[in-house]
Formats: C-alpha cells, sequence, structure tokens
C-alpha cells in the first residue's frame, strides 16, 4: 500500500500568511499581492537550473537513441504537459509520437475533472504500456505535490522497465522524488488560494517543461542559432516567418529568401543551404544528406562545439 505524506509536508497545501484576508481585499490589492508571490516563481526554477540541464541531457541521449520523451500528470499539471508536448511538432518539426503527454483520466480529462482519475496507479501502467514504453523512453512526472498516484504509478513502472525517470514538483518532500533518476523541484511555497496550483506551482512547472523541451530540441538541432529552422508553415503568418528567418539567417534579401522557400518546397533547412552555399535545391539536398541531416555540417560551419552540461 502506498503511504503518502501528510498535507502538513506539502508546500503546495499550506495556506499563506499573506493571503489570509483575500476575499476581503479589493482588486487592487489582490492583483499586487498575486504579482509580489509571483516574483518569487523565477527564483525558485532558478535553484533548479543544474537539475534541468540534467534532465536536458538525459532526454537528449533518450532521443538519439531512438527513444521518445513522454510527459505524465494529472489535472492542472497533467494539461500542462499536454500543452508543452501539443506545440514540439509545430514548433521543431518532429513526430508527435516523439513528445508525448498522458493525462489522468485521458482525453477527456483535457477540458474535464475527471473524479477520482489521478488516484488510479493501475491506470497509469495501462496507459503507458498502450504508449508501448520502452527502455530508450524518458518520462517526465509533472506532479505539484509530488505525490499524485497516477504519476507515482508512471514514474513506478518506466522505473522497472528502465527507461529515464524524471520528476517535476513544486514540493520537495513526496514519494516522486524518489522515484527520479532525477528530481526538479521549484518551491515556490503556499498559494495566494491555498491548495490551487494551478497558480505559482503551475507557473513553475510550465517553465521546467518550457526548458526541458527547448533546450533538448536544440540539442537535437532543431534550431539554427536562435531561429526555428523546422518549424511546420501551416498558415500564411507562419509562411512569412520561415521567409524572415532565411533572410536572417542568411543575410540575404526578401526576394531571394522567399525563392529559395519556393525552390526548396517550404524545407527551410534546404533553403538556407541554398542561400549560404550558392547552391541548387537539389545540390542543397545533396549536402545534407551526406551530412546525415546536421545542418551546420552541410553548412560547413563546423567551427563551434555545442557544450552539454
Amino acid at each position: 500500500m502506498m503511504i503518502l505524506p501528510s498535507k502538513e509536508f506539502r508546500q503546495t497545501e499550506r495556506r499563506n500568511p499573506a493571503s489570509k484576508n483575500l476575499d476581503r481585499m479589493s482588486s487592487l490589492e489582490m492583483i499586487r499581492l498575486m504579482n509580489r508571490e509571483d516574483k518569487k516563481i523565477a527564483a525558485a526554477v532558478a535553484r533548479e537550473v543544474p537539475a534541468i540541464a540534467r534532465g536536458v541531457n538525459e532526454i537528449v541521449r533518450c532521443l538519439r537513441s531512438g527513444g521518445r520523451l513522454i510527459y505524465v500528470g494529472a489535472g492542472s499539471s497533467g494539461r500542462l504537459a499536454i500543452l508543452d508536448a501539443a506545440e514540439c511538432p509545430p514548433t521543431f518539426g518532429v513526430s508527435r509520437k516523439t513528445v508525448q503527454a498522458l493525462i489522468a483520466g485521458g482525453r477527456r480529462a483535457i477540458t474535464d475533472a475527471v473524479e477520482g482519475a489521478e488516484d488510479s496507479v493501475r491506470n497509469a501502467e495501462r496507459d503507458l504500456q498502450r504508449a508501448r514504453l520502452s527502455r530508450k523512453d524518458a518520462v517526465v512526472g509533472v506532479a505539484a505535490s509530488a505525490t499524485t498516484p497516477y504519476v507515482l504509478g508512471a514514474m513506478r513502472y518506466a522505473k522497472k522497465l528502465g527507461a529515464t525517470t524524471i520528476g517535476v514538483a513544486a514540493n520537495r518532500v513526496g514519494p516522486l522524488k524518489k522515484l527520479a533518476k532525477i528530481f526538479i523541484g521549484p518551491e515556490v511555497g503556499p498559494e495566494v488560494l491555498t491548495g490551487s496550483t494551478r497558480l505559482k506551482a503551475g507557473t513553475a512547472q510550465k517553465m521546467v517543461l518550457n526548458m526541458l523541451s527547448t533546450a533538448s530540441m536544440v540539442q537535437m538541432g532543431h534550431a539554427y542559432e536562435n531561429l526555428m529552422i523546422d518549424a511546420v508553415m501551416t498558415n500564411k503568418k507562419l509562411e512569412g516567418r520561415a521567409v524572415r528567418i532565411l533572410e536572417a539567417a542568411s543575410g540575404k534579401s526578401v526576394s531571394a529568401a522567399e525563392h529559395a522557400l519556393r525552390a526548396s518546397r517550404h524545407n527551410m533547412r534546404l533553403g538556407l543551404i541554398m542561400l549560404k552555399r550558392g547552391v541548387s535545391a537539389a545540390e542543397a539536398k545533396k549536402l545534407l544528406l551526406s551530412a546525415k541531416g546536421n545542418l551546420r555540417l552541410a553548412l560547413g560551419e563546423t567551427g563551434k562545439t555545442r557544450r552539454n552540461g
């Protein structure tokens, strides 16, 4: 039987003395208080930077070995995980299978509260089995309290299979820390509205997930400088952004960037090689293939090395 720590030890469940009279405050007083409390979030995340960097390195190792990044969460934490996973394909051009998110209660839980879903350890195991979890994958358990049974069940199952486990919480006391190979716990303190972890805790989790996915995807080569070179173009606005990316990355004119984008059939990687090396789309494709997809190598820009850690 799983024994969870008393709520007394959960920062996320404690009352915030500064907001004890919240229901008597004016709108201005309330917003000023929330703003003061929110200033604590970045500092809490900053204390976890070394652990976040280790998490990125583990995720990259898994992705390079053919594994996936799989988020697991419940309630608000699960919805944040789904948001981050959903943004990776359009931002970095990766398959929807590469970054996934499982939420307690399934698809219905994205918009509605599914009673008791977060308490089911068995459902977590079942969901990971359906996702065909393997030891190559990295599983990131997201739980503000560090005690959510669904997340703990997923982490325990992942650990048993030999998958990499990373825990993200806003409470440093709880079973999640023991189940995670790497634990990231930005403690932001009690919420303005007691127990409402969609506030500071949720914001801290979102910041951590932003870092984990973005840094991992950049390490995997899905950016050129600080530009989204693999972004998916699904509308006119994004096509315009692609032209601006090629213009900025190559130093060429807008018309040259537009021509390269058309000639490369909207492949920004090929378009950039065309612009910087003065070759045709066919030649650019050969260069990229010979470089095994490494854009810097295809461009002949191998002088600078990336450091992990």
